[in-house]
């Protein structure tokens, strides 16, 4: 029996310019929209809290 995986890639999109990329679920540093600079992701020792809209996972 395999396990789940518990980590991600996450395809979120910005709120302030819909920009879309990816980020990791379990991110070690803030990630921030390439385009305006918005925080999209903030670590918390654990699963990033997301602060932007999750569109889906990456298989």
């Amino acid at each position: 029996m395999q396990e789940k995986k518990r980590s991600r890639f996450l395809r979120v999109r910005c709120n302030d310019c819909e920009n879309e990329q990816l980020v990791y679920s379990h991110v070690s540093s803030i990630v921030k929209c390439k385009v305006c600079g918005k925080t999209l992701a903030v670590p918390r020792g654990g699963e990033a809290e997301i602060k932007t809209t999750i569109l889906g996972t990456v298989e």
